[in-house]
């Protein structure tokens, strides 16, 4: 038999879970062909006048046809309000992976501005002044000399004062270090902050926007890739632009940032193609999927790197060691082809903050192994009764089980024996559908138990997302002698961990008492 999952992220941020309506994919393919449209992202408003043309031909004349996706992100971040006359976004925020196109787009970006303004001062800022530098001469430059714009700009190499001047408007883009004194000077009218992962404080955003206050076509622009825990000013950037744009969708504010991130959830597998086609905009363009999967061979021992470059995930630290979760194991009880036998445990728990609930299950398999698995997890706990209910009246589980007082799920139990989920009159003998509460002593004995199994190998899964997540993230806490897991201090939601951990503890330990009453009625029948 092989159950049915239904899951969310297994992620503190809940909005990883969300995503934008399908009229939003739908209008981005029709205007610009675009079928990898992204998780967060400013719709373009037709209404309004755009600039966004014109830096595609800029793009074009410097050798890099612009792509579906990059014509949205500047179509939609150079629209002018007809109401002022000036650009709509003062802020421009992008979060796509590697190797996508972005610095082609922001040099496009830059020489539009410089051809188009008079004396416009254009600033770019990568992880330090070297690699600013770098890219300013051996990318910028040497692109803008070798395409027909080249007979255009005269350049200035000299050390701190690099400038490639257009030679028209007298307009100048050069480049800063990630230094509280970065953008200290003239006005600034465009200022661009490339690989914000590195930077770990907002010093050259606070240099940069006084410098632009009396500028009014000014626009602050900042892309990357996704960072590590230690890119504070980049995460920061990215929950804003997140919510900037859930807000927008659920009641029409249209902030003054325009803000675009390319993303694939923790619950979408890494070497999966359909992946890679959510989150890889230049996929089928300017990279492959032969490469990405180059990629993801090459990068096998640290698959953490391959999701923050190509998934635009944030890498996360590993987890300390727990002194009782065995959780170097884990990875070996995989198994992605086993599945439940006809008797099966059920159990739910709900994480410390009553965010999710998750609905475990435990089977004996027929080579005597136990087949652990999350059944369900969602957002909230108002679901979980109506759900386990359904899930009983379909395949008619040994027992149910949670925790008792003490437990975040044990608020659930009236509502379960509502249900017609009745707990035994005799606790050491249940019939089957029976609910089983968990005392401590049966939670701590739960724990040991799993740890053996996880030891021993005698337990596989099925390397869900939101399973392997919680075990990795558990932490454990003394009970006496013994342990049990800590929802408080772990640094992920426990409760999918806890529900299978419960559901083998009830399997095994009730389960028997079940099957031999059901053959003591078979003997007399």
């Amino acid at each position: 038999m092989t159950t049915t999952m239904t899951t969310t992220s297994a992620t503190s941020e809940d909005s990883e879970t969300w995503a934008p309506p399908p009229e939003f994919a739908e209008d981005l393919l029709e205007r610009y062909g675009l079928t990898c449209p992204p998780r967060w992202g400013t719709p373009r408003r037709p209404e309004f006048d755009s600039l966004g043309p014109a830096a595609w031909r800029v793009m074009e004349k410097l050798g890099f046809p612009p792509m579906p996706w990059q014509k949205y992100v500047l179509d939609v971040a150079l629209e002018i309000d007809p109401a002022t006359g000036v650009f709509a976004h003062r802020e421009v925020g992008l979060s796509v992976p590697r190797q996508q196109g972005k610095t082609q787009q922001i040099l496009g970006l830059m020489v539009h501005r410089m051809a188009a303004g008079q004396r416009q001062n254009i600033v770019y800022a990568a992880q330090n002044r070297i690699m600013a530098r770098t890219r300013w001469e051996d990318e910028f430059l040497a692109t803008i000399e070798m395409s027909p714009l080249g007979k255009r700009i005269t350049a200035r190499k000299a050390n701190g004062s690099e400038a490639i001047i257009w030679k028209r408007t007298r307009s100048r883009l050069g480049i800063t270090a990630n230094t509280e004194k970065a953008g200290h000077g003239p006005p600034l009218d465009l200022g661009v902050i490339d690989e914000a992962f590195a930077a770990e404080d907002d010093r050259l955003e606070q240099a940069f926007s006084p410098a632009m206050l009396t500028r009014l076509k000014a626009q602050l622009w900042w892309a990357s890739a996704g960072g590590t825990e230690k890119s504070v000013w980049l995460n920061g950037k990215r929950k804003t632009g997140r919510a900037l744009i859930e807000a927008l969708w659920a009641d029409g504010t249209r902030p003054r940032t325009a803000y675009f991130e390319w993303f694939a959830p923790d619950d979408m597998p890494r070497d999966d193609p359909a992946t890679w086609r959510a989150c890889l905009p230049a996929l089928g363009y300017t990279v492959s999927e032969d490469i990405i999967a180059a990629e993801l061979e090459k990068m096998a021992a640290d698959p953490g790197a391959f999701d923050r470059a190509y998934l635009n995930r944030t890498r996360k630290a590993a987890p300390p060691v727990d002194p009782n979760i065995p959780k170097k194991a884990w990875p070996g009880l995989v198994d992605t082809a086993s599945h439940a036998s006809a008797d099966m445990a059920f159990s739910i728990d709900v994480s410390q903050d009553r965010a999710h609930a998750s609905i475990g299950m435990a089977s004996v398999r027929a080579d005597g192994l136990v087949h652990l698995e999350v059944l369900d997890r969602r957002a909230g706990t108002a679901w979980v009764v109506p759900a386990i209910t359904r899930l009983a009246k379909l395949w008619n589980p040994l027992v149910v089980a949670v925790a008792g007082s003490g437990s975040p799920a044990a608020s659930l139990i009236d509502d379960l024996t509502t249900a017609g989920i009745k707990v035994p009159k005799d606790k050491d003998k249940p019939h089957r559908g029976h609910l089983i509460v968990l005392r401590a002593g049966d939670t701590a004995e739960a724990c040991g138990q799993i740890a053996d199994a996880m030891n021993q190998g005698t337990a596989r899964h099925l390397d869900q997302t939101p399973l392997t997540a919680s075990v990795n993230g558990a932490r454990s806490r003394r009970v006496g002698d013994a342990w049990t897991i800590d929802r408080t201090n772990s640094l992920t939601d426990a409760a999918p961990f806890a529900a299978v951990t419960w559901a083998r503890w009830a399997l095994l330990t009730k389960g028997p008492a079940v099957l031999d009453d059901y053959d003591v009625l078979d003997s007399i029948l």
